[in-house]
């Protein structure tokens, strides 16, 4: 009788067997994984869910919260345009004054109620009182006291998203995730919807650790605490250079001076004039930025836009002394900003010095009133038109006056608000965020929308 012995490879055949094994490995690392918690934080703080909640700031941040719980009747994609969501088409009546809109059946909240038409009139005219908003059959009307042509881009901002109460009072949705836990300005935690009509996402659950500044979030990234981190715009190319995983966005923030009145003399405007041109973007963006963002003398975006490189910003010191030479008294202005925000200390500082070099003189200060005003303004819209009128509004600007739908209308538009010199841009700046190697198909929009519903955890390294 053979004596059975213990199987020996060779070198070569266990090459091979560990090429099958690791091949396998790869194939199932690459294929969605169902499961897992991801752990991500913010610094904003939110005290409500709400999305018409006005009172909240209008952040990325804020928006891509509202997006996992809450949805529109229609979004916009990365280049701008619409596409169905809970509504699964639209129509305008001649003159885009009366739009209908049907609603996509088989939808629920989150609760197991279904999605009707009343709901979404109901939600649309809580957001919006002066809309005249009505179900119709398996759709709404709505009407508006104007012509809008633009309303589907209005609807698919998230402050638009169809919300209703449930019998505990909760603010229920019909987004991928459902609330479990909510401690206002504290932690939100979230759970897979099992019956969104889009499909089920792969992560099991979202907590969101509410106000927590960047540094932290970094920390706890570098630790294994988190699975995301927001990263400023100053922070973005030392994260990225110390080996973390950045993602950017395109440029979607602007950074502006807005002046608290409107101009009362043309002795002011010149003295407006001359502040706009004694600011050293450039360098602004080199030191303190370290080279995040884009000079701009522009409201929008150019990659919106199309145009906004033909608007200065370039620093002309020369000219800023000889503008404020014309003007023999020039009292000193207060410059204030949010004491909440540490960069836009240190560009405020940076201002009031190019500012003195031109024989102006401001004074920072971090109090509720002030002359002028250093703001952040996000893109509201992928939509230029919704973009800039949103702006304006935000900042307390007069509405910009459209005569059509052409770029060249928009320029003119935009270029109308500019010459009122209510407003200085200085910079448009990303958003970023650092992720675990673990995070796999993660995705961002150029505007800085998140889609985490597609979002899954793989095997940490």
């Amino acid at each position: 009788m053979r004596k059975r012995g213990t199987m020996r490879l060779s070198g070569w055949q266990w090459l091979a067997v560990s090429s099958i094994v690791l091949s396998a490995m790869a194939v199932a690392e690459k294929r969605p994984q169902y499961g897992a918690t991801l752990r991500t934080a913010t610094s904003i703080a939110l005290v409500s869910l709400d999305p018409g909640d006005k009172t909240q700031p209008d952040t990325v941040a804020k928006r891509n919260l509202t997006r996992l719980m809450f949805e529109t009747l229609v979004t916009m994609d990365d280049r701008g345009r619409l596409r169905p969501t809970l509504a699964t088409s639209w129509q305008a009546a001649p003159g885009n004054q009366r739009w209908q809109f049907w609603v996509r059946r088989g939808v629920k909240f989150h609760d197991g109620s279904p999605l009707t038409p009343e709901a979404v009139a109901a939600a649309l005219r809580a957001a919006n009182p002066d809309w005249s908003v009505l179900p119709a059959a398996d759709s709404v009307i709505i009407e508006r006291n104007v012509p809008d042509s633009d309303l589907p881009a209005w609807l698919a901002r998230p402050r638009n998203a169809i919300t209703k109460r449930s019998e505990g009072g909760t603010l229920i949705g019909t987004g991928p995730f459902h609330i479990v836990d909510w401690q206002p300005a504290k932690k939100l935690a979230l759970a897979a919807n099992e019956s969104y009509w889009g499909g089920r996402p792969f992560l099991d659950g979202v907590e969101i650790e509410l106000g927590r500044a960047s540094h932290d979030q970094l920390l706890g990234l570098d630790l294994g605490k988190v699975d995301i981190a927001e990263v400023v715009a100053e922070q973005s190319h030392r994260a990225s250079t110390e080996g973390r995983r950045v993602m950017t966005s395109a440029p979607v923030e602007l950074m502006a001076l807005v002046f608290a009145r409107e101009r009362q003399s043309p002795e002011e405007g010149k003295l407006r004039e001359s502040l706009a041109l004694s600011i050293d973007r450039n360098s602004i963006r080199s030191v303190v930025l370290q080279g995040a963002g884009e000079p701009s003398g522009g409201i929008l975006p150019n990659w919106i836009s199309g145009y906004g490189f033909v608007f200065g910003e370039t620093q002309n010191l020369d000219r800023a002394r000889e503008l404020r030479s014309e003007v023999p008294r020039a009292p000193a202005q207060t410059l204030g900003y949010d004491a909440a925000d540490p960069l836009a200390r240190v560009i405020a500082e940076r201002i009031a010095l190019n500012a003195r070099d031109a024989g102006i003189t401001l004074q920072t200060t971090t109090s509720g009133t002030s002359d002028i005003r250093l703001v952040r303004l996000p893109l509201a819209s992928l939509n230029p038109r919704v973009a800039l009128l949103t702006v304006a509004a935000s900042a307390g600007l007069s509405a910009p006056k459209f005569t059509g739908n052409s770029a060249e209308d928009l320029y003119q538009a935009e270029s109308g608000i500019l010459r009122a010199q209510r407003i200085i841009p200085l910079f448009q700046l990303p958003v970023g965020y650092a992720l675990s190697p673990a995070v796999k198909d993660w995705n961002q929009d150029r505007d800085g929308s998140e889609h985490l519903e597609n979002v899954w955890i793989g095997s940490k390294p």
